[in-house]
């Protein structure tokens, strides 16, 4: 009834600028997460989070309040233990409760700690992951939290934008123009990648940014593992998302098109829109 009153306007002034309030409190997230072992590995060493939720097989769709966080983690190939490590990462982070002023380099590196007094409690195993984390405060500020090669962009008005950078060789190679954007797809050394969380002789770069202006209506986040983003080319990306499907629908045809674009690596994608 109050809620009514407010909105055929006898709140007045007041009543309005309660009602904006309620708006804001009420707004919720969708998200969605798939990860896949691929056509070459026999075991999955990816794994995304949903809030508190850590999927290390199939498919999860879910809808959030302010605060939370949706992650993906990709355990580094070669690496003993990567899957551990991913899936442990994540649980890690899933205690995280996203507030405004939080020093989220510092949570991630006490991650990395943990992970690596792991390592050496298991004699010396270098358990390693890379992790690329979305995090949204009750204010709805949204920040990008990085290590390693996974990636986050941002789908907006057709377009496909990254808006996190890779911690990897080939990117700084890249940036310093020795090699072309699509040089860096195939480049004999594009697995070579910064310390990652867990890397038992070197602390990693945790990459903080907030993203200006937040998440807007209409725009759909996506954090994935380069085993999705490296086989799929922006304009794939951008045809597959455009479909007037489902999200669940249209992540699956990015993980068929990673696959069919001959990734040899597990594959993970997760989506987060404003509902």
């Amino acid at each position: 009834m109050w809620i009514y009153a407010i909105c055929c306007g006898n709140g007045g002034p007041v009543g309005r600028i309660w009602l904006l309030i309620l708006i804001w409190v009420l707004k919720m997230y969708y998200c969605c997460g798939i990860t896949d072992k691929g056509t070459v590995r026999s075991h999955n060493e990816d794994a995304f989070l949903i809030n508190k939720t850590v999927m290390t097989e199939d498919c999860m769709e879910r809808k959030l309040n302010m605060p939370f966080v949706a992650a993906v983690a990709d355990g580094v190939g070669g690496e003993t233990s990567g899957e551990v490590a991913s899936s442990l990462a994540l649980k890690l982070l899933s205690d995280v409760k996203p507030m405004q002023g939080m020093d989220y380099a510092e949570k991630v590196l006490n991650i990395h700690r943990k992970l690596k007094q792991s390592g050496i409690a298991m004699r010396n195993v270098n358990m390693q992951t890379t992790l690329c984390a979305l995090a949204v405060d009750s204010g709805g500020n949204a920040t990008i939290i990085n290590v390693g090669d996974s990636k986050l962009f941002r789908y907006r008005n057709g377009l496909l934008k990254q808006l996190s950078r890779d911690q990897s060789l080939v990117q700084v190679l890249y940036e310093q123009g020795q090699i072309t954007a699509e040089e860096k797809r195939s480049h004999v050394q594009r697995n070579v990648i910064f310390p990652a969380l867990g890397n038992i002789d070197e602390d990693p770069d945790v990459e903080v940014k907030v993203i200006d202006g937040g998440i807007l209506s209409g725009d759909l986040i996506l954090i994935c593992s380069d085993g999705l983003a490296d086989y799929i080319t922006t304009g794939e990306f951008e045809e597959a998302l455009a479909q007037p499907q489902r999200l669940p629908k249209r992540l699956a045809a990015l993980v068929e098109l990673a696959k069919n674009g001959g990734s040899t690596d597990n594959i993970t994608v997760l989506g987060i829109s404003l509902m």
